[in-house]
């Protein structure tokens, strides 16, 4: 939501994206991949259903 807002400012004032926006974006890709990796891994267990116990 900051991303969002940091952007609807920036056009608003007519500028580029400040750096804040690009820190802001790297942590939220850094964080996607490990979440992306978590959502697959559930979705396999699902259709898997691998004998665990």
């Amino acid at each position: 939501m900051r991303m969002r807002d940091i952007a609807q400012a920036a056009v608003a004032a007519n500028e580029p994206l400040p750096q804040s926006y690009h820190r802001l974006f790297r942590w939220w890709f850094a964080f996607g991949f490990p979440a992306f990796g978590a959502v697959m891994t559930i979705i396999w267990l699902m259709i898997a259903k691998p004998q665990i116990f």
